[in-house]
């Protein structure tokens, strides 16, 4: 019974421990969890206050001075200056006048190629280009070669009775210059065809050195005398034909220069560096079409191919107090141009511009920027690639 009564003793007092342990410990946990989630919302109220800190500044591009100077990046001052009305068109590049000689053909006859005429092929002044016979063929007057002799031999006797008669008084003086006139003109064309006679026929040769421009004729053609041939051209000088729309009629008489850039190349020529000069320009739009033409003329330095076309700016009066820009400075993206400020030695702003008239080489800013601005004008896409790389993510809370 005394052993009962101590048992039950002991599990009241272990019952009443337990009890008091556990409501302490809910009351520590409580505890805990509330300063969890005082600690937790600090942390989310230090979050937002350093991505607001941040996105304050969003707008401003870091490159350091270091990575500036290796990708090559340079930056100008923006300040006015002269620059100059532009017209922006397109047009050719031709072969001057002055440097194309005809090769005409000095008897009728079959044509054959000599020495594997084409197109660009370069020659010699007497390089002989074709040859020409009449072999085989009813000709109406019969072999050009053999009736030069025929009439060279005729005009000789008739000179040579002629200074016999002329001393007999039979002919007079007049008679006698005459004859003479003949038979000079006559053995000329004699040794000139028999000079250039060969067994292929008679020679045709390039009157002055040069380069094919175009053949005329195919091999085997029959080609009557005096027909042309092909075209040789020194290619010294060019022809640079701009074709102006006729609503800037009124300009067309300020132009005094050009620039151009071809259509296989990048390189943007300039009119006066080449020793150029303006030749001519229409007064009136021509009959099939609306636009003016405009040729200049200049001195080919090799590298320009005649015949090709070009993408042409056409320099007229000059305007004070101008900004531009040159074009390496502007990006675009979906149509609108922008340019990169420097805002001091690592920090760099991206500002949407507006662009005005544009020589190939420079470009009139409209907005956008104003004197003193600080323009990256080389380098400009490695900024865009810094931009991108400083790109904050969007915050995101997972709970």
């Amino acid at each position: 019974m005394l052993r009962r009564i101590t048992y039950y003793l002991l599990s009241v007092v272990f019952v009443a421990g337990m009890v008091a342990c556990g409501g302490k410990s809910h009351d520590h946990l409580d505890h805990d969890h509330e300063h969890a989630e005082e600690t937790e919302h600090h942390d989310h109220d230090s979050e937002e206050h350093d991505h607001d800190a941040k996105g304050a500044h969003t707008d401003e591009i870091i490159l350091s001075p270091e990575k500036a100077r290796a990708a090559g990046v340079k930056v100008e001052e923006v300040k006015p200056g002269m620059f100059h009305g532009v017209i922006h068109t397109s047009g050719k590049v031709m072969s001057a006048s002055c440097d194309e000689t005809t090769v005409v053909a000095t008897i009728s006859g079959r044509v054959q190629y000599k020495n594997h005429v084409s197109e660009g092929l370069k020659v010699a002044a007497g390089t002989t280009l074709f040859s020409i016979t009449s072999a085989g063929m009813q000709l109406a007057d019969g072999d050009p070669v053999q009736r030069s002799r025929i009439d060279y031999e005729r005009a000789e006797r008739d000179y040579t009775r002629a200074k016999i008669l002329i001393k007999d008084k039979i002919i007079s003086e007049k008679d006698l210059a005459v004859a003479k006139a003949e038979y000079e003109a006559a053995k000329l064309t004699y040794t000139s065809m028999k000079r250039t006679r060969s067994e292929g026929g008679v020679a045709v040769a390039a009157p002055r050195g040069g380069y094919v421009k175009q053949c005329l004729v195919n091999g085997g053609d029959y080609v009557e005398a005096g027909q042309p041939l092909a075209i040789i051209t020194q290619n010294k000088h060019l022809y640079l034909r701009a074709e102006v729309s006729e609503r800037h009629f009124g300009e067309v008489n300020k132009i005094r220069c050009a620039k151009f850039r071809t259509s296989y190349s990048n390189r943007l020529y300039d009119i006066t560096d080449m020793g150029g000069h303006i030749q001519s320009y229409g007064r009136s739009a021509e009959v099939n079409n609306s636009y003016i033409p405009v040729i200049f003329e200049f001195n080919n330095t090799g590298d320009v191919v005649q015949g090709s076309y070009a993408e042409i700016y056409l320099i007229t009066q000059d305007r004070p107090n101008v900004i531009t820009l040159p074009l390496t400075a502007l990006t675009e993206e979906q149509g609108i141009h922008f340019v990169y400020i420097q805002i001091d030695a690592e920090g760099y702003r991206k500002q949407e511009v507006t662009l005005g008239e544009s020589d190939g080489e420079r470009v009139e800013i409209l907005t956008g920027v104003k004197q003193g601005d600080r323009v990256v004008t080389k380098g400009a896409m490695q900024v865009r690639l810094a931009s991108a790389s400083n790109a904050i993510p969007a915050h995101n809370h997972n709970h």
